[in-house]
């Protein structure tokens, strides 16, 4: 018997490195199989996505994402407000695919089809701020300049490695901000390159080393660096030790909550998943357990 009765399978054809014919051919032959009704829908644009993920949210039990972490932001933001939400799946095929990497996805398309039969859907957390969702990461300052700083054609022919080469030319030349941030437990206020509100922990394909971030705990994990340099750097590696003393911290501040605020001298622009659609000041919130998504089962 199928486990799904009624699926969307949401492709965009200009996601990733293209090959669609072949990551076609990967994935729908599982699915179909353990699916009663598949419908198979490619997208040109992130109007004719939103539009999709509207027209058939509520009417389907999975919604399953082929595409980078700019479609399924699109998608986030388009299932999320619905009163009847689907059960989501990543096929990851994009560029960094950094949730995927999160719920512990295999980055092969044809095991991750089969995952998506094998696994079981699990409550996730989704970021709000102001009127948009996030899933993975909210930053102004250091990310949002590398990721405006990306070389297209870099991304291109060097796919995930070309982030990281972005942020070692950003890096260099970071400018530090003026920020006031205030939640219910802390306020902080002064200069910093870089604040990133994480519910997961992967940025370019790279491991963020905090052990806290968790995309079910109810809570985003608040990470403010005052400086660019090798202490900052060093700090950071060190927050992955249970025996870390945060509060011997110099250049990091490192914080959960469920809520804060956030305003900076000027506006900054704000990088969600990858994606740079508005800017500060803004209101963040986290919505717990408030998307299905498959993961990989549990050993």
């Amino acid at each position: 018997m199928p486990k799904y009765k009624r699926a969307l399978f949401l492709y965009h054809i200009h996601a990733g490195k293209n090959n669609i014919e072949q990551k076609l051919s990967q994935t729908l032959p599982i699915l179909s199989k353990n699916i009663k009704e598949l419908i198979v829908l490619q997208t040109e644009t992130v109007q004719e996505t939103e539009n999709a993920c509207k027209l058939y949210g509520e009417e389907i039990d999975l919604l399953i994402i082929l595409g980078g972490d700019g479609t399924l932001h699109t998608c986030v933001n388009s299932i999320a407000p619905l009163k009847k939400r689907p059960v989501m799946a990543i096929l990851p095929g994009g560029t960094s695919n950094d949730f995927s990497r999160m719920l512990q996805i295999p980055q092969n398309l044809q095991a991750a089809a089969e995952m998506i039969i094998e696994g079981e859907p699990t409550n996730i957390d989704v970021g709000k701020s102001n009127q948009r969702y996030f899933l993975n990461f909210w930053g102004i300052g250091l990310v949002t300049d590398t990721s405006q700083n990306m070389n297209k054609n870099e991304k291109k022919s060097l796919g995930a490695l070309s982030y990281l080469m972005s942020a070692i030319r950003t890096v260099n030349n970071a400018e530090s901000f003026t920020y006031k941030l205030c939640s219910d437990e802390n306020q902080f206020e002064g200069e910093a390159v870089l604040i990133a509100i994480l519910n997961g922990k992967y940025i370019g394909t790279r491991e963020i080393p905090i052990s806290t971030i968790s995309p079910t705990d109810g809570l985003l994990d608040v990470l403010i660096v005052k400086n660019s340099n090798l202490s900052s750097f060093r700090e950071l590696l060190s927050m992955d030790r249970e025996n870390t003393n945060k509060e011997e911290m110099e250049q990091l501040t490192h914080f959960q909550t469920d809520q804060l605020s956030i305003s900076t001298m000027g506006t900054k622009d704000i990088d969600m998943d990858g994606e740079i659609l508005s800017s500060t000041p803004a209101e963040i919130t986290v919505l717990h357990n408030h998307i299905k998504m498959v993961q990989a089962p549990r050993k």
